[in-house]
C-alpha cells in the first residue's frame, strides 16, 4: 500500500490492510460498536479518519491481545471513554483492569448470543438446503419427464390361409392370383405432450433480506470462533 500521510482518510480496504483485517470484520465491528463512525459518501463508501484507525486499533489490541470480549470493548468504551480506547494500543498504555466475575459473566452472555445466532444460523441454513434441494428435485423429475417412450416394432402382418400363394405349375390359361399383403402397423407413439425444457425451471434467487442475513450471520460466526478460541486458551 502507498504511504499516506498520518492524517488522511483511508478506505475500507486500505484501513483493513493496515490493521491486518479482514473488510467484513470492520464492518462487523461497526454494528457492534456503536463508537465506530466512519464517514460514509456516495453508494455507501467508507472513509476512516485517523481517529476511527486509533479506535479500531484500541478494539484489535483488547480483544486480541487482551482477550476481552465484544461484550467487555463495549463496557470498557462505557465506562473508560473512547480516548482511552484510542490510546490503549500504545505501548506503554494504561490497560483497564481485568475483573474475574465480570469477565465471566460476559463469556456467559457471549456464549448465549453465539448459540442464539447458531440456532438462527442453522434455521437459514435449513431453509437454503430446502430451496436447493427442491430446485434439483424440480430438475431430476424434467429430465426423467423428458425421456421419450421407447419404440416398439410394427408386428409382423398376419397373412390368412386365403392370401397364401398355392405352389403348383402356373398354366397359360391360369390367371396370375392376387396376393393380398396386409399393411405394416404403424409405430405406437405415446400422445403425452414433452415436458417444459430445464430453461422453463426457475432458478433459486435469495432477496437482498435473506442475503444480508446469511452475510451477517458468517460474519458472526466468524466472530463467535475467535471467541470461543480465546476462551479455551486462556488460563483457569
Amino acid at each position: 500500500m502507498d504511504e499516506k500521510a498520518p492524517d488522511a482518510f483511508r478506505t475500507i480496504s486500505e484501513a483493513a490492510e493496515e490493521l491486518d483485517l479482514p473488510q467484513h470484520v470492520l464492518r462487523f465491528w461497526e454494528s457492534r460498536f456503536r463508537e465506530i463512525k466512519p464517514m460514509k459518501r456516495g453508494g455507501g463508501r467508507r472513509y476512516y479518519r485517523p481517529e476511527d484507525i486509533d479506535l479500531l486499533r484500541g478494539i484489535r489490541h483488547l480483544l486480541y491481545g487482551e482477550g476481552y470480549t465484544i461484550r467487555g470493548v463495549q463496557r470498557i468504551l462505557r465506562e473508560q471513554g473512547i480516548k482511552f480506547v484510542q490510546t490503549v494500543w500504545e505501548e506503554g498504555a494504561p490497560q483497564p483492569p481485568h475483573g474475574n466475575a465480570d469477565e465471566d459473566e460476559e463469556i456467559a452472555e457471549e456464549a448465549a448470543s453465539a448459540a442464539e445466532m447458531l440456532e438462527e444460523e442453522s434455521g437459514l441454513s435449513g431453509k437454503l438446503s430446502s430451496l436447493i434441494g427442491r430446485d434439483l428435485g424440480d430438475r431430476h423429475d424434467d429430465v426423467t419427464a423428458r425421456r421419450e417412450p421407447p419404440m416398439h416394432a410394427a408386428p409382423m402382418p398376419r397373412l390368412e390361409p386365403e392370401d397364401r400363394v398355392q405352389h403348383r405349375p402356373m398354366l397359360e390359361d391360369d390367371a396370375e392370383p392376387e396376393v393380398s399383403v396386409a399393411m405394416p402397423v404403424a409405430p405406437v407413439v405415446s400422445s403425452v405432450a414433452p415436458a417444459p425444457t430445464a430453461a422453463a425451471v426457475a432458478p433459486v434467487v435469495f432477496n437482498s433480506e435473506e442475503l444480508g442475513r446469511l452475510q451477517a450471520a458468517l460474519n458472526e460466526l466468524v466472530e463467535c470462533r475467535k471467541l470461543i478460541e480465546l476462551a479455551v486458551a486462556r488460563p483457569e
